[in-house]
């Protein structure tokens, strides 16, 4: 690649460059939990908590219906960061190519059933009748945004796999900015409610994702990205699918975990959805480095996989997760000591503050335990290795998540259920510990002592 801002994993300090590719994706997580804080912040002071539950309860169906495809553009990245490593220019032309005719196959057939199904998503999840229809209003029109959001996240997916994590700053700066314009015009002037505070989204992201493509365009010239579909290469395409599917498929079934998971979350009332609504958006500060080291561990497994240096792979196994795990503990034990006037931003309501308070204490101190989980699923993906994550990530949802949560339920005060996240954080972390025990590991730990042996 010509551009500048590429960084190549295989050769230099393996933590300076994971960083230096970590942070405009940490910096971009930010903005994006910006992006969506301002969303609470404004719909929580203008609108009040009905509104706020409403828009906190509707990620779910959303995120239902996006993630298979969410899943393949990941599998997408992973190729692109494989091609990049080993410099097989064609087969990344032809990856990209085809990546952008699958977005239109998807992007069109998710909108429209997302319209029908959103809502009848909503009454399975047990939606308080007064947050239902406002958050049946606000899921049809961020469905109508789904070409925008697949755009934009598939965009981001294929420059983080050719080592450029610094572009999707710019991208979702332009985004956040639009999105707190429009959030102020739409809701706190025009008072349009929750429909103000979704158009501001959707458009927000059809305007990132159209800035993307000028963007790889003009920059990545050799990528010959174009905006409308060209080509369909079903040899490469049936690879996008065999490693992706198994990461949507995994996604989506983690996604029918989330409903049930915020099903019994509805339950407690809309006081209890609004103070995990306010709640998520503090921790999803907090916690802004797992998505950004994860998204370095996947790209640096899969371009030292792809350049076969195995020396490399088997260092960055366990230095990357667990240098994950000690910022998300260090970010987390902050702000949990700071965490009441910081809720105090979004809502003057005082039985969602003390609700959202006990959920931030049980919570957030253990999302390091996520932080490691994560980060090593994540590196194992990078090397294709993506059936034992997906198991691990099912038993954590299914085998202790849902059970704990719903024993909780039902021999404790109901709002006590987010206690089951930091016990299947730790489940989960252990659970992943034992990937450095498979074949696969071991064949890399195998090819990393002959290749030091020879060197």
């Amino acid at each position: 690649m010509k551009s500048s801002k590429k960084i190549d994993m295989t050769q230099g300090s393996i933590m300076k460059l994971v960083l230096l590719f970590a942070l405009p994706i940490c910096i971009g997580n930010v903005l994006q939990q910006l992006y969506n804080t301002v969303d609470t912040l404004v719909v929580g002071n203008f609108c009040g908590s009905v509104s706020l539950a409403a828009v906190g309860t509707s990620a779910q169906p959303v995120e239902l219906l996006l993630c298979i495809f969410l899943g393949l553009g990941t599998g997408v990245s992973i190729l692109v960061s494989q091609y990049t490593g080993s410099g097989e220019t064609d087969l990344l032309k032809e990856t990209v190519a085809t990546a952008t005719s699958f977005l239109y196959l998807c992007a069109i057939p998710v909108s429209i059933l997302g319209l029908f199904l959103g809502p009848f998503v909503l009454k399975m999840m047990q939606v308080p009748e007064d947050a239902f229809g406002y958050a049946s209003s606000y899921i049809r029109i961020i469905f109508l945004g789904t070409l925008g959001n697949m755009g934009y996240n598939l965009n981001a997916g294929i420059l983080r796999g050719v080592g450029d994590s610094r572009s999707s700053l710019l991208f979702l700066l332009i985004s956040c900015i639009i999105n707190i314009v429009l959030d102020v015009v739409f809701v706190a002037s025009l008072g349009m409610d929750v429909t103000g505070a979704a158009l501001a989204t959707s458009i927000a992201m059809f305007a990132s994702w159209l800035f993307s493509i000028a963007y790889i365009k003009k920059k990545y010239p050799e990528l010959a990205f174009t905006f409308l579909p060209r080509r369909l290469n079903r040899e490469l395409l049936k690879e996008i699918i065999r490693v992706g599917l198994p990461l949507g498929l995994n996604n989506s079934i983690y996604s029918i975990g989330h409903i049930l998971m915020q099903s019994l979350i509805n339950a407690q009332g809309s006081a209890f959805i609004a103070a995990c609504s306010v709640a998520t958006k503090v921790t999803g500060m907090a916690n802004v480095a797992i998505t950004s080291l994860s998204s370095a561990a996947t790209t640096f497994s899969g371009q030292n996989l792809g350049a076969e240096n195995y020396i490399r792979l088997k260092k960055g196994g366990l230095r990357i997760p667990l240098f994950s795990g000690l910022i998300t503990c260090s970010a987390g034990l902050l702000v949990t000591a700071f965490c009441e006037p910081i809720l105090g931003l979004f809502t003057d309501d005082a039985t969602v503050l003390f609700l959202a308070v006990r959920y931030i204490r049980i919570v957030l101190p253990f999302s390091w335990c996520y932080a490691v989980f994560n980060g090593i699923i994540c590196y194992a993906n990078g090397l294709g290795e993506v059936r034992f994550p997906t198991v691990v990530n099912l038993m954590m949802l299914y085998a202790v998540r849902l059970p704990v949560a719903y024993l909780i339920d039902h021999f404790m005060e109901g709002t006590y259920v987010i206690a089951c996240f930091p016990i299947s954080f730790a489940f989960g972390m252990f659970c992943m510990f034992t990937f450095f025990f498979t074949k696969k590991w071991k064949e890399v730990c195998r090819l990393a002592k002959k290749q030091e042996a020879l060197s």
